[in-house]
């Protein structure tokens, strides 16, 4: 499927709820530490997060470790500050689709780095971002209906597959 990254994220509900839609899409969660939340055992139960250990979860140490490991050529980069519309980008299977932090965004070295790969979502200019949570929601869906139909449904529980 696909893979969500969040690089430093802050909010734990915004993390646990992008947990969440990962599992019913059988995507993949990456975090890149730091992270402003506790993601251990304990704090996930105490959490009340009874699908976490059903959520393939990768954990890295930095960015650097991070982007070492996968090909730029497969990644995306959410942003407010592209003019790329997210539905005009050409998502495939396997993607790594890449969110900063509530707070900062995605660092302006890792975006001039990668500008043929930002994409944004359409905002009015006098509204606030939207919630991180809703953005990783909104693009990934937008992956999936990219990709609905060349799609292995048996690993994933989407009930209206026809």
């Amino acid at each position: 499927m696909f893979n969500i990254v969040l690089i430093e994220p802050d909010i734990p509900n915004n993390t646990g709820s992008i947990g969440r839609m990962c599992v019913n899409l059988g995507a993949t969660l990456h975090l890149i530490k730091p992270l402003g939340f506790d993601i251990s055992d304990k704090a996930v139960r105490r959490a009340g997060l009874d699908y976490w250990h059903k959520l393939d979860l990768k954990v890295w140490e930095s960015k650097e470790e991070f982007f070492a490991s996968i090909d730029l050529k497969k990644a995306y980069f959410a942003t407010t500050k592209s003019d790329r519309i997210y539905w005009d980008a050409e998502f495939n299977v396997g993607d790594y689709i890449i969110f900063g932090s509530e707070t900062k965004g995605l660092d302006e070295d890792i975006l001039k780095d990668n500008l043929d790969r930002c994409i944004t979502i359409p905002m009015g200019k006098g509204g606030r971002s939207l919630n991180l949570a809703t953005s990783v929601g909104v693009i990934t869906y937008e992956a999936l209906r990219q990709n609905y139909n060349n799609i292995n449904f048996e690993k994933i529980k989407i009930p209206f597959k026809g």
